[in-house]
């Protein structure tokens, strides 16, 4: 992990080790060695120059002159801008951490939750998300370290459109940047801050830097080299404005694991405002907030989810709920329909939900026995 800016050709990184296969030319004997080798030192400063050029176009993969290309989603950006978004935006309040080395993943997101109004100490993260062997962070971690803190971390889709709209939002964005070459990587996590698309540039808090101007062009080369990774970290309650659904359902189940059952109910709730209906939301919140103690409204949650998708495990869950409140005949008609569903279409429910209906089913009579 390394702070600081990387080059115009994306953070290229060329050391001057002798390169494998190259024998070294045996020395010359000559009457003037220093002399010559005075003539002789701007053409063998050319070579080196060219070795190197050559050799990083290699490693990428492409050409000299293709180093330079605009990069696709830098160059869709240039040539049209997403419909109403801000032509610059910046958040001067976002806080700063300069990191201390290896240590960009614990600064980056200490950054981000103090942001969010939550528990933010770079060192103590840093015993949480940093990895000693790897002298560094893995992006599972910095997930699931900015949950234990308390924040619903995202990940956000792999696109500069949408890294723009959430720090249009306010939303300042955690990215994983990789500043050396595919083979020799060196990984850092920095905070987009702001942008300017008439300038070409984004604003980030980096390593040391506490405003470092980045241009798109070669954000984009070592963001790619990243693989597009991103991430926000919200309070619970709320989402981040490009947030997929499958990965908004992901976010709150991960919250969920580390999260109190009220505050894991706030992270359902806000994606079942975004999209109405979702089955797996609604089992996350009818869940919590059974665990919180709030059976009824569990009962009030899942009962048109289970109208709606005719779902055995909505029926199923339904009735367990429905019968801790003492409401048993409706937990019969649940585990029935629970059961109806699994022999229809959803086999892989029917030993639980027959076992439901087994324990839901009325004493037998004495009489009836004999």
């Amino acid at each position: 992990m390394t702070g600081g800016s990387p080059s115009a050709l994306a953070g290229l990184t060329v050391t001057g080790r002798a390169y494998p296969g190259r024998r070294p030319r045996p020395p010359r004997p000559d009457r003037d060695g220093d002399r010559d080798r005075d003539r002789d030192w701007p053409l063998a400063a050319m070579r080196a120059t060219l070795d190197c050029v050559l050799l990083a176009a290699t490693l990428l993969g492409t050409t000299g002159c293709a180093l330079l290309a605009v990069p696709p989603q830098t160059a869709a950006l240039r040539a049209q801008a997403p419909p109403g978004l801000a032509p610059a935006f910046e958040k001067r309040s976002v806080p700063f951490f300069p990191q201390t080395p290896y240590h960009c993943g614990p600064a980056a997101l200490a950054t981000v939750l103090a942001d969010a109004g939550l528990p933010a100490d770079p060192e103590r993260l840093a015993q949480a998300v940093f990895l000693p062997a790897r002298e560094g962070s893995l992006a599972l971690e910095m997930l699931a370290g900015a949950r234990r803190q308390g924040a619903v971390a995202m990940r956000l889709p792999g696109e500069l459109t949408a890294l723009l709209t959430e720090v249009a939002a306010g939303h300042p964005v955690v990215v994983l940047q990789n500043l050396g070459l595919a083979m020799a990587p060196r990984w850092h996590y920095a905070v987009v801050v702001g942008y300017d698309l008439a300038a070409g540039e984004l604003l980030l808090r980096s390593g040391t830097t506490e405003r470092e101007r980045l241009a798109l062009f070669t954000f984009e080369h070592t963001w790619a080299r990243g693989g597009h990774w991103a991430m926000v970290a919200l309070p619970p309650g709320r989402l981040a404005a490009t947030v997929t659904e499958r990965d908004a359902i992901a976010a709150a189940i991960g919250f969920e694991r580390a999260a109190p059952p009220a505050q894991a109910a706030m992270a359902y709730r806000a994606v079942l405002q975004r999209w109405p209906g979702q089955l797996l939301a609604g089992f996350g919140l009818a869940n919590s907030l059974h665990a919180a103690g709030e059976s009824a409204q569990a009962v009030q949650v899942l009962q048109p989810l289970a109208t709606q998708h005719d779902s055995a495990a909505a029926w199923n869950n339904l009735a367990r709920m429905q019968q801790a409140l003492g409401e048993l005949a409706a937990a019969r008609a649940s585990a029935a329909r629970a059961v109806a569903r699994a022999e229809a279409a959803e086999p892989g429910w029917l030993a639980a939900a027959r076992r439901t209906q087994e324990e839901l089913a009325p004493p037998v009579p004495e009489a009836a026995r004999r």
